[in-house]
């Protein structure tokens, strides 16, 4: 298992940017939950719903301020549970393009918003103990 680094937690974070990634993770964790409860997939609404295009944009505009915090952590786990998505999200419609691959396209549409819930909720987690993520 990786281990956090620890020459990301050299600084201590203000309060409002510790309360910006609390922000951040509701508003990936609202996508999930539109994703659960309407038509569509996990891993569609965590892409393309507004409040993850929102925390994305946020990470990245953001993400200067946070260097050699913990939270520097938590911004790239973000960001790289968003862009990993997509790439599973491209491997699983590719497959759904082959009538022998929709239902593998499915098992990994399913697997990658599985994987989506338990990014955000282990990040979440991680963020109210302030400790960092692995890199």
């Amino acid at each position: 298992m990786n281990e956090p680094d620890s020459r990301v937690v050299s600084i201590v974070p203000s309060a409002g940017l510790v309360r910006l990634t609390h922000v951040i993770y509701l508003l990936h964790g609202f996508s999930v939950l539109m994703g659960m409860l309407g038509p569509a997939l996990i891993i569609t609404t965590f892409l393309t719903g507004w409040p993850s295009i929102i925390a994305v944009i946020l990470n990245y505009v953001k993400r200067g301020d946070v260097r050699g915090t913990y939270l520097d952590s938590h911004f790239g786990w973000q960001i790289r549970t968003f862009w990993y998505t997509l790439f599973w999200l491209v491997i699983a419609a590719m497959l759904f393009a082959t009538v022998i691959g929709i239902i593998f396209a499915y098992i990994l549409a399913v697997g990658a918003g599985v994987w989506v819930i338990y990014r955000i909720v282990r990040g979440w987690t991680a963020l109210n103990d302030s400790n960092p993520m692995p890199l």
